[in-house]
């Protein structure tokens, strides 16, 4: 659900790819120019909190930024969880290329 907005650079002009390897992790998306990574949280991640705790901080250790959005949220509110990533980006795009 979320792809078909993240997909063709529709989401403010970045190019963003899913289930991206990145190290020896997989991120649901990812924006290169962005150093952005979103995670879509369901029911498998429940009791592998400490399995998504060391993820982030690897991740955070590549210079990565992760944005966090549980699936309930992507299917109740997907407008919500649009506008939380264009403010995101909004706020953090000047620190990266242009798109």
């Amino acid at each position: 659900m979320l792809w078909n907005h993240l997909r063709a650079k529709q989401m403010r002009g970045f190019q963003f790819n899913r289930q991206k390897p990145l190290g020896k992790f997989i991120a649901d998306f990812y924006c290169k120019k962005l150093n952005l990574v979103i995670e879509i949280d369901g029911s498998s991640h429940e009791g592998k909190e400490q399995y998504d705790n060391d993820r982030d901080i690897n991740l955070q250790k590549l210079d990565l930024h992760i944005l966090h959005f549980s699936d309930l949220e992507v299917k109740k509110s997907i407008r919500n969880v649009l506008l939380q990533i264009e403010y995101w980006i909004d706020q953090n795009k000047s620190n990266t290329e242009s798109p």
